[in-house]
């Protein structure tokens, strides 16, 4: 299942595990993800949001 918030579209962001030895390898930053029950349409749906948008108020829970 792809991580991505449904309401912003916010995606995982990739870069490197760097070790005191320099040694590199690639990793990734998932996003914070939570399922509610919100109002989508003015129907009650279960979607995956991001902890930013619960937080500035973009959801409304049903």
């Amino acid at each position: 299942m792809a991580q991505v918030c449904e309401i912003c579209g916010k995606g995982p962001q990739f870069g490197n595990n760097i070790s005191h030895a320099h040694n590199v390898s690639k990793r990734r930053w998932n996003v914070n993800l939570r399922p509610v029950h919100a109002k989508v349409k003015g129907v009650g749906k279960r979607i995956r949001v991001c902890t930013g948008c619960l937080k500035s108020g973009k959801v409304v829970k049903a």
